[in-house]
């Protein structure tokens, strides 16, 4: 794999397909509220190309691409079909009203896919490549068109593939690592392959979308770009099937700090890419792990004495980037229980945080509380109660009251006073330990048929007095949803992160969507 100095310095054009690939990462299924409010702040970040869904999967899907096509006000919103005409009819249904309408169609061109999957021939893939994208420009002017499971795809074959995708009005042309197999030195030469042998291929954007299933996602990628493709497609947190997709912080961070190997430029604001992060993991309820590179919370922490002593002497030591250049503050106690509106104001908007008056107040008025409880109020903390408060206020069902009693020689009880839909009702319910008793009083005092199928507790910050993060996921009749609550009391936690679900799952119910289509690329 190599560079050299005459390379092409063409803007890298940033592809987010959280709302789609990433929504297909088992349990990482979102509300629509939090779909439109992703795609906001995708296009506030800078994101070229935001795909927002899959239309003919669900009627879920096909309203989410819709609503996002109407707000999102620079980027270009894309909407997934497969090759057959009812696929790529609707998707341009759901994409009237976007500023830049984007279809992406595709199909699979490698001998197992062909065989195993599609039991078509190569001379009926061709003719439905060519069927696709031209049934696709009827629509809009911008069509991607993808080979799925390019890498493992007879290279001849993959040629022709293009060329048919080029003649028809591709203007686009993806050639995706669908399972994660490729490496970076295979992936250069075939983007670099089909650029020097396809007729025409001067006249498209190439584009990489890179599984990580052997953890090379980012490195196949970037040597795509290398390479001469000129967009990336990736996620938030590398959200997506299996492994996840590429994610999108790590490329573009790898773009702006190695300049000097890759000259590109990008449009992504980096200072919200800390925010970004937060937000899917949240409306997800799938955690960053601690040492995730950018926006992990260990990605700017220093423990070893050695590195502190470096850090002391000069940040360039064992830093390559600011913390501050991907929307990390590196002062992380400011705030205590003497601090005013003013103050939590203030450091709420340093922290990408506009709220209106009435959730502001609230906020506030719980930060106060914790502030009593705690003896150090840090940044995460700040977050996790914000986060878990917008959750809250758009609940129909709320705890009234939670009283749980626990010890050693005694059967757990939790007695709970829930209100639904305008009833009240008081249960008192023991259980096997406090939790079980806490879900069983909800279940009693809510009654319902859905599974629990993820139960997880997460500190927000150290110390015995750090709030917990609790992640309940809930599964019925195949709609699978995840609730999340923070507080220092971790039952309190729990119970509140079960009813954020319970409420999540009656959004669902009133949709009564089909589960999306599982489509890898």
């Amino acid at each position: 794999m190599t560079s050299n100095s005459n390379i092409d310095t063409t803007p890298i054009q940033i592809f987010d397909t959280t709302l789609r690939d990433g929504e297909q990462s088992p349990g990482a299924a979102m509300t629509h509220d939090e779909k439109l409010e992703i795609a906001i702040l995708l296009d506030e970040m800078g994101v070229d190309v935001i795909e927002a869904g899959f239309p003919i999967s669900s009627q879920g899907d096909f309203r989410a691409v819709t609503e996002i096509s109407k707000i999102v006000k620079r980027a270009s919103v894309c909407g997934l079909s497969r090759a057959g005409f009812k696929d790529i009819d609707r998707a341009g249904e759901a994409l009237k009203g976007a500023f830049r309408p984007r279809i992406h169609t595709f199909i699979s061109t490698s001998p197992v896919h062909m065989k195993h999957k599609l039991n078509m021939g190569e001379n009926a893939v061709l003719e439905a490549v060519g069927a696709s994208v031209t049934r696709a420009r009827n629509y809009t002017s911008e069509v991607e068109w993808s080979a799925e499971d390019a890498t493992r795809t007879v290279p001849d074959f993959l040629c022709r593939c293009v060329d048919v995708a080029i003649q028809s009005g591709a203007t686009v042309i993806n050639v995706p690592d669908t399972v994660g197999y490729s490496t970076p030195q295979e992936f250069f030469d075939i983007i670099t392959m089909l650029r020097n042998r396809v007729p025409n291929a001067d006249k498209v954007i190439f584009s990489t979308h890179c599984h990580n299933d052997l953890g090379l996602a980012v490195a196949n990628s970037l040597a795509g770009v290398l390479a001469g493709a000129r967009q990336v497609e990736c996620a938030i947190n590398g959200i997506g099937e299996r492994a996840g997709n590429a994610a999108l912080e790590e490329v573009v961070m790898a773009l702006r700090v190695r300049k000097d190997i890759m000259p590109f430029t990008h449009n992504i604001n980096t200072t919200l890419l800390n925010r970004a992060s937060k937000m899917v993991s949240n409306h997800t309820g799938m955690p960053v792990q601690y040492n995730k590179a950018i926006v992990g919370k260990n990605a700017f922490s220093h423990e070893s004495g050695i590195h502190q002593d470096g850090m002391l002497k000069n940040v360039e030591t064992y830093e390559i980037m600011r913390p501050e250049d991907v929307g990390v503050h590196a002062t992380s106690l400011m705030l205590g229980k003497l601090s005013g509106r003013h103050a939590f104001k203030d450091k709420l908007e340093t922290m990408g945080y506009v709220l209106e008056a009435p959730v502001f107040e609230d906020a506030f008025r719980r930060f106060k509380d914790l502030a009593d409880k705690k003896k150090h109020v840090f940044d995460d903390d700040i977050a996790a109660l914000v986060d878990d408060g917008i959750m809250r206020g758009k609940d129909t069902i709320s705890i009234k009251a939670l009283r749980v009693e626990a010890g050693t020689g005694i059967v757990p009880v939790a007695s709970l006073t829930l209100e639904a839909e305008g009833a009240v009702r008081s249960v008192t319910v023991s259980g096997d330990g406090p939790v079980d008793a806490i879900f069983m009083a909800i279940r009693e005092a809510y009654p319902h048929n859905a599974a629990l199928q993820l139960f997880q507790i997460n500190a927000v910050t150290e110390g015995t007095d750090a709030q917990a993060t609790v992640t309940v996921r809930l599964e019925e009749n195949g709609r699978t949803v995840t609730g999340k609550a923070s507080d220092t009391d971790t039952m309190v936690a729990a119970a509140y992160a079960y009813v954020n679900a319970l409420n999540k799952l009656l959004v669902k119910r009133e949709k009564h969507a089909p589960e999306a289509l599982t489509v890898a690329r």
